[in-house]
């Protein structure tokens, strides 16, 4: 079943066709709740400076069964899609393994915890599933590097090792710099009916168009040479999956250089390499997570869609495209920054003499910090004393790590400061991150939040909230044009450090996040036009900006940061040119 919603440019033989297109409808599959039941999820409530977060990935297996990640509760949930009405499996995860993303393929259940780490039943439980189980899971072996099908499997979302810190300042200028135009990219997928296989993606035509070609692994046989070009400029470009009629599917992006009406879609292909049509990606208003589509074997197309009430297992509508050269797939609805009332911030910040490479080092100091984590800073058992929280829990990656060393300032709502605040508080028998905070910031725990560590790496004396900084921030009209030490922000929400573009043109960014960085400082990579589609607005501080504007301020020591929040309105200072 179709209904028209939107429009689509048809290109044919070199003349443009302006037809009217349909939006397929797509169907939730199965819905699960916020909780912590059987049939339940996760779900973090989103606040000020709080992104709704919730399960992280969802993944396939060759018999069709899906696989939701809830790692709030520290399970895996299995159920049969075409079942919706059966209890799933509870899978539970070993307590030490913590992740954010999750691939299912040849019974190998993988999750990404800063690596590919693999899970199975426990021996005396490898007969049970689908049926309402409770199944402990195990870890079996931690794949390496040299696993080119599992690492670009968890890739192809943005879960993959960030590049080097030193790579990102340029040895000759000591300057930050960013990877410009589309290269070459070589991706291994180990698909349903073709097994592995490599998928290379090549350049073609500018920005707005790519060649993928296809062959075995074990026989070097090309099976495929697929053509893919849109109306803008293509983002990210992924070989999902070979179904098992031979189908082809790619994910793309297609971005605009105003950023808006940025577009997530599945291509598909028929055996022959023909283009049959696309599934349009649901992806406005709903929260980051690491790998949101995924491919039964049969080509359905399923998308996890996170409320704040629970999620949502959507297939997605598959709309066909007959003698298209070009993809046009404009969204019905895009997300929109929420409105901010800046009236009361001053357009100018209290700073520490900043530039962009002073930034990002600042960033990566944030992020690589080592510090011991005492009884003092890890307190009693947040579960016993936050039972209905509302807010956010001890950071997960601190969890039974008493007395050990650990990476990376924690999470900490309402808390900020310089690295040296933070250093000296831990040492000083302070709680580390957040720990059972409702309405109001708590002045006994450190850490920083998402906007504290943006601020922090800007240099600003005070901490500017989410809705604060676009009162010293100014847009980038094209996305393609952000710069290490620019920013995506979304007001009253998230905002995010950009480090610069990977080479597959995602975006690496840092950010201090209780989801993706299980409640820490930490680098994440993530598809531009999801960032875009969910309402992130990519802004640059006026410090940095191109026309030399600079800023004075108050200048404070390391040491001066108080804890808990400060209104960016407490200080002021003058702009000149």
């Amino acid at each position: 079943m179709f209904r028209p919603t939107s429009w689509i440019w048809v290109f044919i033989a070199g003349a443009s066709i302006f037809a009217t297109g349909t939006h397929a409808e797509d169907t939730v599959v199965r819905s699960f709740s916020g909780g912590s039941a059987a049939s339940m999820v996760g779900i973090v409530p989103a606040g000020e400076d709080v992104e709704l977060a919730g399960p992280q990935a969802l993944s396939a297996d060759g018999q069709g069964n899906l696989f939701v990640l809830d790692q709030v509760n520290g399970r895996i949930l299995q159920f049969d899609p075409k079942q919706p009405n059966s209890d799933p499996d509870v899978l539970k995860m070993p307590r030490d393994v913590q992740p954010t993303d999750l691939v299912v393929h040849n019974g190998d259940i993988m999750v990404w915890d800063g690596g590919v780490r693999t899970l199975k039943a426990a021996p005396d439980q490898s007969t049970r599933g689908l049926g309402g189980d409770e199944i402990q899971l195990e870890e079996v072996s931690s794949r390496g590097t040299d696993d080119q099908v599992a690492i670009s499997a968890f890739a192809q979302m943005g879960s993959q090792p960030p590049g080097s810190a030193t790579e990102l300042l340029d040895q000759n200028t000591r300057a930050a710099v960013v990877k410009t135009g589309r290269q070459p990219d070589r991706q291994y997928v180990a698909s349903r009916s073709k097994g592995s296989v490599i998928a290379d993606i090549i350049p073609d035509k500018g920005n707005s168009s790519v060649r993928i070609e296809i062959q075995t692994m074990v026989t070097n046989e090309t099976i495929g040479a697929l053509g893919l070009r849109v109306r803008d400029q293509l983002g990210t470009v992924e070989f999902l999956e070979i179904d098992n009629s031979d189908r082809f599917y790619v994910l793309a992006e297609d971005i605009p250089p105003s950023g808006k009406n940025a577009s997530t879609f599945v291509v598909r292909y028929a055996a022959n390499g023909r283009l049959e049509g696309i599934y349009e990606l649901p992806l406005e208003n709903t929260p980051l997570t690491r790998r949101f589509v995924t491919i039964s074997g049969d080509g359905d197309v399923y998308f996890l869609r996170t409320k704040p009430n629970g999620v949502d297992v959507v297939g997605v509508g598959f709309r066909p495209l007959r003698n298209a050269s070009v993809i046009d797939a404009r969204p019905s609805r895009t997300a929109t920054a929420q409105p901010y009332n800046n009236s009361k911030f001053n357009a100018t910040a209290a700073v520490r003499p900043s530039n962009r490479q002073q930034a990002i080092e600042t960033a990566f100091a944030f992020e690589g910090v080592q510090w011991k984590l005492t009884q003092a800073n890890y307190g009693n058992d947040p579960d016993s004393q936050c039972s209905g929280f509302n807010r956010i829990r001890r950071p997960w990656y601190l969890q039974g790590k008493v007395n050990q060393e650990v990476r990376g300032v924690p999470y900490c709502w309402g808390c900020h400061g310089s690295l040296a605040n933070f250093r000296q508080r831990i040492e000083s028998g302070t709680l580390a991150g957040n720990v059972c905070t409702r309405n109001a910031p708590r002045p006994d725990v450190a850490g920083v939040d998402c906007s504290a560590f943006v601020s922090a790496t800007w240099g600003l004396s005070v901490h500017y909230t989410t809705a604060a900084i676009p009162a010293i921030a100014s847009p980038v009209t094209n996305p393609w044009e952000l710069k290490p030490g620019d920013a995506l922000n979304k007001p009253g929400s998230h905002v995010m450090l950009f480090l610069r573009f990977t080479p597959d043109r995602k975006a690496e960014v840092m950010e201090s996040s209780t989801g993706g960085c299980n409640g820490r400082v930490c680098r994440n990579i993530y598809p531009l036009a999801s960032l875009l589609a969910r309402g992130y607005t990519p802004v640059r501080f006026r410090a940095f900006a191109d026309d030399q504007t600079t800023v004075s301020a108050d200048v404070y020591q390391d040491s001066d940061a108080p804890a808990g929040r400060k209104s960016a309105a407490a200080k002021t200072a003058t702009k000149r040119r």
